[in-house]
C-alpha cells in the first residue's frame, strides 16, 4: 500500500468486493465494487467521515465542511451553499479566464515551464478570490501554495502509516509539515482580522462573518468555524483542480490526436478570444478531456470512513469503529466498468456512456450528500483554464523517461516541467477565427444536441 499503492489497489478487485487490508498496525476494509461504495456514501450516519485520513485532516482543517462529522454537515453545507450555486460560479467565469490568460502571458516559445507550480498558483488564486475576494494578496497566496506542497506530502504517509509516535519525532520532514500547517492558519487568521477591520464584501468570508454576527438557526458560527471553513475550502479547492489540470497537460502531450481534436474545438468555439460563461456548454470535447483525466488520474484517489455502529456490508459484519476505505482510482481502473482502463480515451464520454459510467463507477467528486460542494466551480475553472491555455500554447515533455506520478494526499504530477510552444508559431497553430474541426469530431452544436439527447453524459459534474 505504501510502496506501490496504485498497483496494490488494482490487485484488490480480484480478491472480492470487500477486502481486508492492513494500515500499519491497524486492519481496515477496502470496498471494491461501485454499488457497495454508493451504498456506503449514501448512508453517512453509519459510514461517517473518519479513520486515519480524517483524523489527520481534522488536525489540519478542524471541523469544516470537508471533515466535519455527519451531525454537523447539513447545517454547515446549507450555510456555505450560496457561494457555490450555479449563478455564483457563472459570475466568476470572466475572472477565471483573465487569471488563466495572465498565467501564460509571459511564457515564451521554447521555455521550460513548471506546470505543476503554474496550475497550483492559478487554482490557489481563484479559490482564494471566491472565498475572500482580495483579502489574501498575491504574496500570501504564493506562500499558501508553497505550504500546500509540504502538507500534501506529509498527509499521505500519515494516512497509510497511522503511528502517531513517528510523526512527533523532530525530523526535518515533520518540522516542515508542522510549520506549513501553522503558517496556513496564520495567513487565514490575518485575512480574517483584516476583513473585520475593513469593508464587508460579497464573498464566502463575508457570508461567514455575517452569520457569526446574526447566528445561524440559533447555532452561533464561532470564530473557530470561520477559520476552519476557510482553511479546508482553500486547501481542497486549490490542490485537487491543480492536480487535474497538470495531469491533463501531461496526458495531452502523450496523446497528440486528442490534443489536435481539443485544439480544433477550442479554435472553433472561441476563435482566439477568452471563454465566457456562454461558451462552457459548447466546449463539449474540452470537458470530455477533463472528465477522462478525472477517470484516468483522479486527484482524490483514496478515502477513509469509520463505522458508527455495527453494520453489514457485502455479507460481512463490521463492528462499530471499523475503518472502511474506498478508492476512486480503483473504481475508475476496473475493466469491468471501463474497458481498457489504462488508455486515455476522452471519446468514451461522447459515445453514450452514462453520467457516472457503468454502476456509477465514476466518482471523482464522491457521491451522496457529502459530494464535493465545489464540484461545479472546479469543473468550470478547469474547463476555462484548459480552453484558454490550449488556445495559445502546446506543452511538450522534455526528452527522456516520463516518470509516473507517485500518489500523495492527492494523485497527480508534483514537479511536472514541460516545454511550451506558441501555437501561433507552428503550422496549424491557433487561429484568430474559427477553423474546421478534425474529421469525425462533433461540432459544438452537435455536441450540445448530443448532451440533450443523452441527458448528462458524464462531462458535467455540477
Amino acid at each position: 500500500m505504501f510502496r506501490r499503492p496504485l498497483e496494490f489497489l488494482n490487485s484488490l478487485p480480484a480478491q472480492g468486493d470487500l477486502v481486508e487490508i492492513r494500515l500499519g498496525p491497524q486492519r481496515a476494509w477496502m470496498v471494491c465494487h461501485p454499488e457497495l461504495v454508493h451504498r456506503m456514501l449514501r448512508d453517512t450516519r453509519t459510514f461517517d467521515k473518519g479513520g486515519p485520513q480524517y483524523e489527520r485532516l481534522r488536525a489540519l482543517m478542524g471541523d469544516g465542511v470537508v471533515t466535519c462529522p455527519h451531525a454537523e454537515h447539513r447545517r454547515q453545507r446549507r450555510l456555505l451553499q450560496p457561494t457555490f450555486r450555479p449563478s455564483s460560479v457563472a459570475a466568476q467565469t470572466d475572472l477565471m479566464a483573465e487569471e488563466a490568460e495572465s498565467l501564460c502571458r509571459e511564457w515564451r516559445s521554447g521555455q521550460r515551464v513548471d506546470v505543476s507550480a503554474a496550475t497550483l498558483s492559478l487554482t490557489t488564486r481563484l479559490i482564494s478570490r471566491l472565498l475572500m475576494s482580495d483579502s489574501l494578496g498575491p504574496a500570501a497566496a504564493d506562500e499558501v501554495r508553497h505550504c500546500l506542497a509540504a502538507i500534501v506530502r506529509g498527509l499521505f504517509v500519515r494516512t497509510v502509516v497511522p503511528v502517531d509516535a513517528l510523526f512527533r519525532l523532530p525530523t526535518p520532514a515533520n518540522r516542515r509539515y508542522r510549520r506549513a500547517v501553522e503558517r496556513v492558519g496564520e495567513l487565514i487568521d490575518a485575512a480574517i482580522a483584516e476583513r473585520r477591520r475593513g469593508t464587508a464584501r460579497d464573498d464566502l468570508l463575508g457570508l461567514l462573518l455575517a452569520a457569526a454576527e446574526a447566528g445561524d438557526d440559533g447555532i452561533p458560527v464561532t470564530d473557530r468555524e470561520v477559520h476552519d471553513q476557510l482553511v479546508s475550502l482553500l486547501l481542497t479547492g486549490s490542490e485537487s483542480p491543480s492536480m487535474c489540470l497538470a495531469s491533463t497537460f501531461g496526458l495531452l502531450a502523450q496523446h497528440p490526436d486528442v490534443e489536435r481534436r481539443l485544439h480544433a474545438e477550442v479554435d472553433t468555439v472561441l476563435g482566439g478570444r477568452l471563454p465566457d460563461v456562454d461558451d462552457l456548454p459548447r466546449l463539449v470535447y474540452t470537458r470530455s478531456v477533463l472528465t477522462e483525466t478525472l477517470r484516468h488520474s483522479p486527484p482524490g484517489w483514496l478515502f477513509t470512513r469509520i463505522t458508527t455502529r455495527e453494520t453489514e456490508l457485502a455479507g460481512r459484519r463490521l463492528a462499530r469503529g471499523t475503518t472502511v476505505l474506498y478508492s476512486p482510482y480503483l473504481l475508475h481502473h476496473d475493466p469491468a466498468s471501463f474497458p481498457e482502463p489504462d488508455r486515455f480515451l476522452p471519446e468514451r464520454w461522447l459515445e453514450g456512456e452514462t453520467a457516472a459510467g457503468p454502476h456509477g463507477a465514476l466518482i471523482p467528486f464522491a457521491a451522496g450528500n457529502r459530494k464535493c460542494i465545489g464540484d461545479l466551480f472546479s469543473m468550470a475553472e478547469m474547463t476555462v483554464a484548459l480552453a484558454t491555455i490550449a488556445g495559445r500554447w502546446r506543452l511538450r515533455h522534455p526528452a527522456g523517461r516520463i516518470a509516473p506520478p507517485r500518489p500523495g494526499a492527492t494523485l497527480g504530477p508534483r514537479s511536472l516541467t514541460m516545454i511550451c510552444t506558441s501555437r501561433a508559431d507552428t503550422p496549424g497553430g491557433t487561429a484568430p477565427h474559427a477553423v474546421a474541426l478534425a474529421p469525425g469530431a462533433p461540432t459544438a452544436a452537435s455536441g450540445v444536441e448530443k448532451t440533450r439527447r443523452n441527458g448528462d453524459n458524464g462531462v458535467h459534474h455540477a
